[in-house]
């Protein structure tokens, strides 16, 4: 069985006056294996147009089994108040409701047969990425958070490090890993790019 894969806000970062970025992170929906999975949730100042977003895709909040934040910031993870009946994994924490569950991500964590999430420290160090394989017309596709910015960011460093980096030899180390595992990655700040060879 193929899975889906549609970014339903793409994420955007951009200098404000040389010392301010704006920003807010792409938000991901997946549906493979009979699951509902939301990746990032944007801001807290978006609330509004997810909740849109969810309602053009025929989702209701309750439908989603899991959301995933790849890491803390906040504008990846301003809205996982909306979704009180999903399972949440916010970088290496895995709960539902107050109940937490242990995992060490030394091992990939196992959500079903083509959706996997992966520790992939650099941008921060509790940064995950969700792999999802089967995708229909594109094979399988990494939604990668802050790992890679953008597509610019693999000519330019410079994107990715100065958008802050708390371990950028592990950020090195699995912007290469996931290159190799993936067709197309879906970046935290911009539109999915398919990968170069």
């Amino acid at each position: 069985m193929s899975s889906f894969v549609k970014v339903i806000r793409e994420g955007y970062s951009r200098c404000i006056d040389g010392s301010k970025l704006a920003a807010c992170g792409s938000c991901t929906l997946i549906k493979s294996d009979g699951l509902i999975i939301l990746v990032d949730t944007l801001g807290a100042w978006e609330c509004e147009l997810l909740k849109s977003k969810l309602r053009e895709n025929a989702i209701h909040a309750s439908d989603l089994d899991l959301v995933i934040c790849t890491h803390g910031h906040p504008d990846h993870v301003g809205n996982l108040n909306l979704f009180l009946d999903s399972q949440h994994i916010v970088g290496r924490s895995i709960y539902r409701n107050d109940v937490y569950s242990v995992y060490d991500f030394e091992k990939p964590y196992v959500v079903s047969r083509n959706v996997k999430v992966v520790h992939t420290p650099g941008h921060t160090l509790d940064d995950v990425c969700v792999i999802v394989e089967n995708v229909d017309r594109l094979g399988t596709v990494t939604v990668a958070g802050d790992l890679f910015e953008n597509e610019a960011d693999i000519e330019d460093e410079s994107i990715w490090r100065n958008a802050g980096s708390e371990a950028p030899e592990k950020q090195v180390e699995n912007r290469k890993l996931i290159m190799q595992m993936s067709e197309f990655i879906v970046p935290g700040h911009g539109p999915m790019f398919k990968r170069k060879k």
